[in-house]
């Protein structure tokens, strides 16, 4: 057995109990686990701070000097020791504890040289150090210690059981000298060279104990790219093993189905981004590979009637196709725009959702199984065990960021032929998102509105300008337009967004009164045939306000709607207030987003407040959302794993990135088997991390 394989516990330190909260609190089950749990930041203990030059605002700080004098003060519960520290220029600090008293006093001692490291404050106006980190400066001088020192991330449970980051970092100092000579690189030695990269058993170890920061930058680099260059290396592999084992059904006919609708029934002109992407998925239906691909377009892009042209090519080669939802909103809007466009051609469609009458499942069922439903519409409904269909060769996934992949897998499995998989999202997906996230994925971009779209006018104003706003709604009701009124609804503080959504509306209803206007409302606590109802009297214009929480996110397609107010806008990520501002924009007549906040806004909201004012360019708020947000937040927990990354940050690694997806890409362009002898490293390493990690590449 390898040495990095041993279990944590035989670890001299660390013992069954910690070994156990070392599994649950950081993940670490073996020797190899522990060498690469590297610090989060470093503090440069090269570095002593004069006490004369010491800030009492400063972070940390690392003295070095005697201590002059140490006693006890105060009484029972309110014991507790105090020192006189000076350093070499005769200056003095005091420095305080409140517990371990008894060590202190058999430990500290006045005639030996220390170095203190901690966070310095101030007492009665003097210069004061509590709990200082301490050490004798022959120990602090010892291999291993001074220069740049890790700090490594803990937890509570951790510190309990005294494994605190200094105690983390001294079981780095008992790991290292034992696994330094079986460190295997896992890079061939021709990308070691080119990009520059150093040896990785020098990486490993001057991650955790950094002489200085050259070495520590150079490590970081290499680690880096290795863990980036396998993220690529493992989703080009499973693309690749897709292509090879996952035979799709070929759809060689483009049929009566898609001409009479592409010819007669098409309301407009696509426009040349939609002719594109039909094109590739065409292409990609007609070549006995399985259709697996991510369909990027931001709101009102026409994604809709490219899965449509698609499912029609799919019922010309005597398939069913499906369209799965992650509401029931979004699905029954789906369905009205999808019936309405075929109605007057020979194509079934049908909707389930979690709300469909028994009896209406009953029919469906029966009609699905004998391939009399061509295109059936829903939500998670549509992966029941009971839904069988006669033969699915096409599924659309939409806004699938919202589905776990195990969900779409279901759907993927309702035909022995694994049907082509079409998934869609109106969230612009920033490119280095898009390498790891989706790098098994083709991918093709709407990146055209359909023409006579005029950009949304989008502005920032603040509570006390809410009377001009009500001015500028009036005017624009006028003209005939319709308004939304959106306020955010946020899980942990329902009952108090509630209250504002409820105050909210009854102040409109005050400024646009009966029967002059008609305000309506709609939020998740309403029975669904009530929000229904209010949702379709807005839609057919029997009311010119909707006053709404986020529920109307997606599904609701009102072009007559030019103005969209977001109230409290400071507290919607910026991806979702792009949404909600996609809501306007759908008709020919110019429309407006007002930005509400109150007068006192955090640096990252007024960063995404005039992001939103700056630019409509969706990828480019996915970019500035992704940087305040992070790609965790980004994309949820929801996805298959490829985020969980040791040391690589691909906000601010995009550069290593692009450099570690263009070795990978060249290796697959030329050696995809890996047999080359200079790649049996990347072939044994790539193995072993494949058997680590499910396959749900092959469900997108």
């Amino acid at each position: 057995m390898n040495i990095l394989d041993t279990p944590i516990e035989f670890l001299k330190g660390v013992g069954p109990a910690r070994s156990e909260l070392m599994r649950t609190e950081m993940g670490v089950r073996t020797f190899g686990d522990l060498l690469h749990y590297f610090p989060f930041r470093y503090i440069d203990r090269s570095k002593f701070y004069p006490i004369s030059e010491v800030d009492p605002e400063s972070a940390m700080v690392q003295v070095k000097g005697k201590f002059i004098r140490i006693e006890s003060i105060g009484a029972k519960r309110a014991v507790r020791m105090v020192g006189a520290f000076q350093d070499d220029q005769g200056n003095i600090m005091e420095v305080a504890w409140f517990r371990s008293l008894t060590w202190i006093k058999q430990s500290i001692k006045t005639d030996v040289e220390y170095v203190l490291f901690g966070k310095p404050g101030l007492f009665n106006g003097k210069l004061q150090m509590t709990h200082p980190e301490i050490e004798t400066v022959a120990n602090f001088s010892k291999p291993l210690k001074g220069g740049l020192e890790g700090v490594y991330s803990t937890t509570e449970k951790l510190k309990a059981r005294k494994l605190d980051s200094r105690a983390i970092r001294k079981l780095m100092e008992t790991l290292i000298p034992q696994v330094m000579h079986h460190i295997n690189e896992t890079l061939p030695g021709y990308i070691r060279k080119r990009q520059e990269l150093t040896p990785r058993e020098k990486a490993l170890k001057d991650i955790h104990f950094p002489k200085n920061m050259d070495a520590l930058s150079k490590a970081q680099q290499t680690l880096k790219f290795e863990e980036l260059f396998y993220v690529q290396m493992r989703l080009m592999n499973i693309k690749a093993k897709r292509n090879k084992e996952i035979r799709g059904q070929v759809f060689k006919a483009v049929g009566d189905n898609f001409k009479t609708f592409y010819e007669k029934h098409l309301p407009f002109e696509l426009t040349g981004a939609q002719k594109r992407v039909v094109k590739e998925i065409r292409k990609d239906m007609g070549t006995g590979n399985q259709l697996n691909r991510l369909l990027q377009g931001d709101v009102g892009s026409g994604k809709t009637v490219v899965a449509l042209l698609c499912a029609l090519i799919a019922i010309d080669n005597g398939f069913q196709a499906a369209i799965m939802a992650p509401t029931e909103i979004l699905a029954q809007q789906h369905y009205e725009t999808i019936f309405d466009l075929l109605s007057e051609m020979h194509v079934n469609v049908a909707i389930l959702t979690g709300s469909s009458k028994t009896a209406y499942r009953k029919k469906l069922h029966a009609n699905l199984e004998n391939g009399q439903i061509h295109i059936l519409i829903g939500t998670h409904a549509l992966i029941e065990d009971k839904v069988k269909f006669n033969n699915l060769g096409f599924v659309v996934i939409d806004e699938q960021h919202r589905f776990g992949v195990a969900q779409r897998s279901k759907l993927w499995r309702k035909n022995t032929i694994p049907p082509h998989v079409l998934v869609m999202t109106a969230t612009p997906i920033p490119r280095t998102l898009a390498m790891t996230v989706y790098g098994d994925l083709d991918v093709s971009i709407i990146d055209e509105l359909p023409p006579g779209r005029k950009p949304i006018k989008t502005v920032h104003r603040k509570d006390s300008h809410r009377l001009q706003v009500f001015g500028f709604m009036r005017e624009e009701i006028k003209k005939g337009r319709q308004i939304y009124v959106v306020y955010p609804l946020i899980e942990e503080s329902e009952a108090f967004d509630y209250k504002d959504l409820m105050d909210g509306y009854e102040s409109i209803a005050r400024a646009f009164p009966n029967p002059d206007y008609q305000v309506s409302i709609v939020h998740g606590k309403m029975k669904p045939e009530d929000k229904e109802f209010e949702m379709k009297r807005f839609a057919d214009g029997q009311c010119q306000i909707m006053v709404a929480t986020t529920v109307i996110e997606v599904g609701v397609n009102v072009p007559n709607a030019s103005v969209m107010v977001i109230e409290s806008s400071e507290r919607f990520g910026l991806s979702q207030l792009h949404q909600l501002r996609g809501r306007v924009g759908r008709g020919a007549d110019q429309s407006y987003c007002i930005l509400m906040t109150g007068h006192k806004l955090s640096n990252e909201g007024r960063k995404r407040i005039s992001t939103m004012c700056e630019t409509n360019d969706g990828f480019r708020i996915a970019e500035v959302d992704l940087k305040l947000r992070g790609p965790g937040d980004l994309m949820g927990t929801q996805q298959s794993g490829v985020m969980d990354f040791n040391i690589a940050d691909i906000v601010k690694d995009t550069d290593i990135l692009q450099k570690a997806r263009e070795e990978a890409q060249y290796i697959f362009d030329n050696d995809p088997r890996l047999e080359h002898e200079q790649l049996v490293l990347v072939k044994h390493h790539l193995t072993s991390i494949m058997k680590r990690r499910p396959n749900w590449g092959r469900i997108s």
